[in-house]
């Protein structure tokens, strides 16, 4: 053994020998030579490693092969070149998939965005007078118009807009809400924590299942700067509850003269009862119940890109606009320009242009029928490799919007005969175009509801490869 042993280290090739092999000199065009010699030196390095510490005359049966090495060389540079952020299939059926981005763009904001992007644009210009403008300005008549406030702006994300909230209107001073609205979102970020953050002190009331208007009414002080509600967009309190309405808090914000803000979270401007979802409330119902401002997010059930949306009364506008800490929280000319568009498409009322609220909206025998499609494109190209078959599932809306809405969906099941589920995820998960699904009692589940144009036929070529691996 080593003999053997001895054999393989003097085939290690020099690092010189191989950092020039012809595969390599295709790298040098993007790469420094510098960063490949040191990836070679790494790799050359790790395989005299193995060689000294096998155990096993398996472990060293094999010559080594200057063009194998090359070739894997070549890959892990490859890898290291590449962008991170990639284009995936999202077979899982979760609507807004906060680990995919959430909210897909409409077309139209694609379309805006290119010709805004490439260019210069009247960001913070009025074209009328040539003098500074307002970036808020190109959104601002769109989102009142829409909503029926009397002034808006927009930052870079939900948790943001109530964070200039207490900043702007309660630094050192008392904010009362219900301990049963204490919503912690995403990556463990907390509203107590996002009060405190803009220098506000919490004030909680009520108890976790049930609050009333008199709770907010007796906890008021000379210190209160706002009463805030939370809509629990990611969560349900159920059974034995009680909560305070926008109404009922609007009559309590009159009898104390507190203003009152909602952090409506997710954020609708449409009835979802119509597609047979749960009762959400609209932006628009809470500015007619007299909110005197309300905060939501623009990449949720809004449809459009990721930004923190502020409506409402001019005058608590106008101090937010002010803020120092708006600055910092503004929001982009690319962002801008998506939430233009999408709002546009609210105003012409071309819904079905919006594809968060075409998914959600998809009849059942429309889901249906692309499903068979896409189980017969996958039987074809996988053959005895697995059992397809299509059935009866349920969607999610996903990125804590309407939490207990089970929608109806199919989905194409795939059972592997050869290999593991598990594998089979892995295989698709790394595909050049990744296709993200979910594994359920055994059997890959492919969700069409949330499927692009083009996707089946990404997915029947991801399987086609799989199945002729086996």
């Amino acid at each position: 053994m080593e003999q053997l042993r001895r054999a393989r280290l003097r085939e290690i090739p020099p690092v010189n020998e191989l950092s020039q092999h012809s595969r390599l000199r295709e790298l040098q065009q993007n790469i420094a030579p510098a960063r490949i010699t040191e990836c070679v030196q790494v790799m050359l390095n790790e395989l005299r490693r193995q060689i000294l510490a096998a155990k096993d005359i398996d472990e060293l049966a094999h010559p080594l092969q200057i063009d194998a090495l090359a070739d894997a060389v070549y890959a892990q540079l490859s890898a290291g070149f590449a962008f991170r952020l990639q284009r995936v299939v999202n077979a899982t059926g979760i609507v807004l998939h906060t680990n995919c981005g959430r909210s897909v763009l409409p077309a139209e904001a694609l379309q805006r965005i290119v010709a805004i992007a490439g260019g210069y644009a009247n960001l913070e210009l009025n074209l009328a007078t040539g003098e500074r403008g307002s970036r808020y300005w190109h959104v601002e008549e769109l989102l009142c118009r829409l909503t029926g406030a009397e002034a808006a702006m927009v930052v870079n994300n939900n948790a943001a807009a109530v964070l200039l909230v207490m900043h702007a209107l309660a630094a050192g001073q008392e904010v009362i809400v219900s301990r049963g609205e204490l919503v912690e979102v995403g990556g463990a970020f907390r509203i107590p924590e996002v009060l405190k953050a803009g220098g506000a002190k919490l004030v909680e009331v009520g108890t976790t299942n049930k609050t009333r208007p008199s709770d907010f009414a007796t906890a008021v002080t000379d210190n209160t700067a706002l009463l805030l509600k939370v809509h629990t967009s990611n969560y349900r309190v159920v059974g034995f509850t009680q909560m305070v309405s926008a109404t009922e808090l609007v009559e309590v914000s009159k009898a104390t003269g507190i203003p009152v803000v909602e952090d409506l979270g997710s954020g609708t401007l449409i009835d979802l009862k119509c597609w047979g979802l749960p009762e959400e409330p609209t932006v628009q119902a809470e500015i007619a119940a007299g909110m005197d401002l309300v905060t939501f997010s623009g990449d949720k059930l809004l449809g459009g890109p990721q930004a923190g949306i502020i409506v409402g009364k001019q005058e608590f506008i106008a101090k937010l606009k002010a803020d120092q800490l708006t600055r910092a929280l503004r929001i982009d000319k690319l962002t801008l320009t998506a939430l233009e568009a999408t709002l546009r498409l609210y105003l012409t009322g071309s819904l079905q242009s919006i594809p968060t609220l075409q998914m959600l909206a998809v009849r059942e025998e429309e889901l249906n029928a692309a499903a068979e499609q896409l189980a017969c494109e996958l039987r074809n190209v996988v053959g005895k490799a697995a059992d397809i078959a299509v059935i009866p599932e349920f969607s999610q809306v996903g990125g804590g919007s309407l939490p207990t809405a089970d929608i109806p969906t199919f989905a194409v099941s795939i059972a592997p005969r050869v290999g593991t589920v598990n594998k089979l995820e892995d295989f698709l998960r790394s595909a050049t175009t990744p296709i993200l699904a979910r594994i359920q009692h055994d059997k890959l589940l492919l969700d069409v509801r949330t499927l692009l144009p083009g996707d089946a036929t990404i997915i029947a070529q991801v399987c086609s490869a799989w199945a002729e691996g086996y």
